[in-house]
């Protein structure tokens, strides 16, 4: 279903994130988030929380809840932590995103990837990002994932695998409510098939075709 099939869309905003970095921004009722990945198997961890009220924020339970599923495509309703519709997913170019991992932090190059010294994390990087907007780090929760390819296992082990995504592959996603929105281009080797790459996000209106006379 696009965005406007009869009217005009206006890109508001357009975002580059570099390698291993993120960005805060809002995002108003009605407007769309358009999260690309220019270059193909690169990850992006998406938060956002209710402008009005940064105690609502994004829920994966709710969400995989509601929808019966861990696999969230077009059509599929995000849901906050009060069950109230954040984002509708409007275009999907993948199909396959992840909503059960949280976003990694200093703690998982430490605990899983047995890094010493300082890695880039997509946690730090949302922090950064949402920090302006009064969000601090106790308040993220678990991310979607947009791009990351989890496979559950009969065993119930998760499989991180390459994500499905190829170069200039985008998701679109509808607000429901006025958000702050946080995003990255994620930092962690498992999930981007061992190499970091940028991300693209635009901000896009839409504006409604008169009606006939």
């Amino acid at each position: 279903m696009p965005f406007s099939p009869q009217g005009t869309v206006t890109t508001v905003q357009r975002l580059r994130l570099a390698p291993q970095t993120g960005a805060g921004l809002i995002v108003r009722r009605g407007q769309a988030l358009k999260i690309i990945d220019p270059e193909g198997e690169q990850v992006s961890d998406l938060m956002s929380f209710a402008l009005d009220d940064t105690r609502e924020s994004l829920s994966s339970g709710r969400t995989i809840d509601y929808a019966n599923t861990i696999y969230v495509t077009t059509g599929h309703v995000l849901y906050s932590n009060r069950s109230r519709p954040m984002w509708t997913i409007i275009e999907d170019d993948v199909g396959r995103h992840d909503f059960l991992l949280t976003p990694c932090s200093p703690e998982t190059f430490s605990i899983i990837y047995k890094t010493t010294g300082h890695h880039p994390s997509c946690l730090e990087n949302l922090i950064g990002g949402l920090r302006p907007f009064g969000i601090e780090a106790d308040a993220i929760p678990t991310t979607f994932n947009v791009f990351m390819n989890v496979d559950v296992l009969p065993t119930g082990e998760i499989q991180i695998l390459p994500p499905r995504s190829k170069a200039g592959d985008s998701i679109v996603l509808r607000a429901e409510m006025d958000l702050v929105v946080g995003v990255t281009a994620c930092s962690a080797e498992l999930s981007n098939n061992g190499r970091f790459k940028p991300i693209e996000v635009e901000l896009l209106d839409a504006t409604e075709a008169p009606s006939a006379a």
